[in-house]
């Protein structure tokens, strides 16, 4: 029998892990695995757990049953550890952003089943400056939403706290100056966001067609939205971005790229994940071509 190591952040979401913890394992071992699960208690455990089982060598899948902040310590622990073991995600965040990306079941106990059906997938992943992410770095309006939004709000609410929270954000725009240089291109000026990406879904609130993403080209997809100087700029910004029009916008900039240098205010947070990260006056980001594995159920909307 196979041997899965389950990682579970009990907080996460609404705190469903625990309610359909009992399911989760009984589906993992009627497909096959013998399971193992520890529980986190702080931010920093899932990495650490990650890697200590990775290192062990007893398991053939790592489970990672939490939101994308929990995957991506998961990610993170794995590559520290440098080996190279199948990740089955598990989502139990309140967004779970990269869990659609991929198309997992957002019914715990189905996902626990497709976790055992799946197949492996490699996919890119991110480096921030020597961080670790899986889908996105982010800064700007809506970059806050996933921190600071509440967790008793998330909880309650879900994704439309973010929503709610993204909506407030608005109102608030600060414009920041950031210097881009890409492989083909250099792009300055004021910006009220920015993302560099690996994902349909952006805070629950941006999506980007899935057609212009695939996982493991290599290559992350940029948006980056210039300062709206009006209202009406505002409002053709908003239009642009409902209607997934990012190229028909002059104040929004999309293309793709490998790497990034990125010059900014370090008063300028980022979001890594979802997770907080503390501004830098340079950035390096670098595409981790294929850097992870990733199980991918049947149907599954990778491409």
């Amino acid at each position: 029998m196979k041997k899965a190591y389950i990682i579970v952040n009990p907080a996460a979401g609404k705190s469903q892990a625990d309610r359909f913890f009992l399911s989760i394992i009984q589906n993992l071992q009627t497909g096959g695995y013998e399971c193992t699960s520890r529980a986190t208690s702080k931010c920093g455990d899932a990495e650490k757990y990650a890697e200590e089982a990775a290192l062990s060598g007893r398991y053939d899948i790592i489970v990672a049953i939490g939101g994308d902040g929990t995957y991506n310590e998961v990610v993170a622990g794995i590559k520290q550890s440098d080996i190279d073991i199948p990740i089955g995600y598990i989502p139990a965040g309140s967004t779970n952003d990269f869990a659609d990306t991929l198309g997992l079941s957002a019914y715990m106990p189905l996902a626990a089943l497709d976790v055992t059906r799946s197949q492996p997938i490699k996919v890119d992943i991110g480096d921030f400056n020597g961080r670790y992410f899986s889908y996105i770095a982010s800064f700007g309006a809506f970059t806050g939403v996933s921190y600071s939004t509440p967790q008793s709000m998330k909880n309650i609410l879900g994704h439309f706290a973010y929503v709610l929270s993204g909506v407030a954000e608005l109102g608030n725009m600060k414009p920041w100056t950031v210097r881009v240089k890409a492989e083909n291109r250099e792009i300055d000026g004021d910006f009220i966001f920015g993302a560099v990406c690996n994902t349909t879904s952006v805070a629950g609130i941006l999506t980007i067609d899935q057609e212009l993403v695939d996982l493991s080209d290599g290559k992350f997809e940029v948006l980056l939205i210039r300062y709206p100087n009006n209202p009406l700029e505002l409002n053709s910004v908003l239009f642009s971005l409902s209607m997934r029009r990012f190229t028909d916008n002059s104040l929004i900039e999309f293309f793709d790229a490998r790497e990034l240098e990125i010059e900014a205010d370090p008063n300028m947070n980022w979001t890594l994940d979802g997770e907080y990260q503390q501004g830098q006056e340079k950035i390096k980001i670098k595409n981790i071509h294929e850097g992870i594995t990733v199980l991918i159920p049947p149907g599954g909307e990778y491409k």
